[in-house]
């Protein structure tokens, strides 16, 4: 019986095996140090916040493991010998495989800051991680500062975490706006509007320079280079995260960033893959990153990789970019690529609006001269996945987008419709130019 051995029990680690066991016999194991079973990482906020417990955060019952024949290790894998095809873990066991799914995810960012490794001082990623927060920031009496480093997804939710505990967060970010190198101007200052309403100490183009010890080891206070000392007892750091692969260095596998892969997630070494955070794709997916720490995309490389140890070798297909997220109050999707305007492509245009009260705003993004729809980030306002992943697959135009906005809405029964108002403004700002240019197109194309 073939044994297939995965490294990492996150999301695309147990979606692999989940699929593997549903199309196949194969003996199938799990090794992870982090906990005895399977959570939904992204929920882990919610425990902190009281809203779940951390059983709610596990969508299997215990007994789901066993039933299904999926064997769980806790351990820590310290090397892969891929020439005798075994894994060596730190307590001196050995396990032999015949196929390798490495699935060990990302770790938090460090970059040498003078004492990073305090007590007190942490990323917000793991199990041991909500652990080591209420530890440090039980509430406002043991914790009566907290300083979050890097802005973006992360820090957002972890001062969200601890502003639900009265905890008094100062919030450090490098950029000149909270997360304008992946957000267009518009929106990145609506959420620096909407960071301070939250009474967070929002402090712009500020970085970290050391973080200072008590005479326990625990971190009591920053310094940063505005010159500030910024007095705390617990810091997040969330400046991003990146592949966990230290323990392949010497393994003979391919490394980049991250671990080394083809568009059937292969590595360099025969029967040996890579999925989820810690996989790098050779050539970057169209305008994909090659490294995409997100849930959804580790999914379905799970579903990719177990089609093809099961017999069925297919390519790693993720289709166009969306992602969503929440900004404390404030729900966030994006469909397509709508870029910040440094990131911006020669002949993107942008359309924005925002309503004049709320906290409530689009960006479309088009080709200036066809037309053509490239994506779309919205504030605020639910829109359904299907229709705009069916825009982008049909090359829709941004006038046709326009005209079947509506169509696209989410929202609840009852909520305020906002279509008319946002096509009157890309009207005013667009219609005509838009238009002039695309017969200008036609006449070109009909001379032609």
């Amino acid at each position: 019986m073939e044994h297939i051995v995965i490294i990492g029990n996150g999301i695309s680690g147990v979606t692999a095996a989940r699929h593997i066991r549903k199309n196949s016999d194969k003996k199938i194991i799990i090794v992870s140090t982090e906990t005895d079973y399977f959570f939904s990482r992204t929920a882990l906020m919610y425990v902190y916040m009281g809203h779940m417990k951390f059983e709610h955060i596990q969508p299997y019952e215990n007994w789901f493991w066993k039933k299904n024949r999926i064997h769980l290790v806790k351990g820590y894998v310290e090397r892969v010998e891929h020439t005798s095809k075994n894994l060596v873990l730190k307590n001196g066991e050995n396990i032999a495989y015949d196929k390798l799914i490495i699935a060990t995810g990302s770790k938090p960012n460090k970059f040498g800051w003078p004492g990073q490794d305090l007590k007190g001082v942490q990323g917000l990623y793991s199990k041991q991680d909500l652990d080591a927060l209420e530890v440090s920031a039980p509430n406002k009496d043991v914790c009566k500062r907290a300083v979050i480093v890097g802005g973006g997804l992360i820090g957002i939710e972890l001062a969200e975490m601890l502003r639900t505990r009265d905890i008094p967060v100062t919030f450090l970010v490098r950029e000149t706006s909270f997360w304008n190198g992946v957000l267009p101007k518009g929106e990145s200052q609506m959420l620096n509007e909407h960071i301070a309403e939250h009474h967070i100490d929002l402090r712009l183009e500020t970085n970290l320079v050391e973080i200072l010890a008590d005479e326990n080891g625990h971190a009591r206070a920053v310094t940063t280079d505005k010159g500030n000392t910024i007095e705390c007892n617990m810091v997040g750091l969330t400046a991003g995260v990146s592949p966990n692969i230290d323990f392949l260095k010497d393994s003979g596998i391919e490394l980049g960033r991250g671990v080394k892969v083809n568009r059937y997630l292969e590595t360099n070494i025969p029967d040996i893959y890579a999925i989820g955070d810690c996989a790098e794709q050779h050539e970057a997916i169209g305008n994909r990153r090659p490294i995409e720490a997100v849930w959804y995309t580790g999914r379905m490389m799970g579903e990719t990789v177990a089609q093809t140890i099961c017999g069925n070798k297919i390519q790693y297909s993720p289709g166009h970019w969306f992602n969503s997220a929440k900004f404390l109050d404030i729900e966030y999707q994006t469909y397509g690529w709508v870029f910040s305007e440094r990131g911006m492509k020669e002949n993107e245009q942008h359309f924005h609006w925002r309503h004049s009260q709320e906290k409530i705003c689009i960006t479309i993004a088009f080709h200036k001269e066809t037309g053509l729809f490239l994506g779309i980030n919205t504030f605020g306002i639910r829109m359904r996945h299907e229709i705009f992943d069916r825009w982008l697959t049909e090359g829709r135009n941004v006038d046709y987008v326009m005209e079947h906005l509506a169509d696209a809405n989410f929202d609840p029964e009852f909520y305020s419709n906002y279509e008319q108002e946002i096509t009157s403004k890309f009207n005013s700002d667009f219609g005509k130019s838009i238009a002039s240019k695309k017969k200008s197109l036609k006449r070109i194309f009909a001379i032609g």
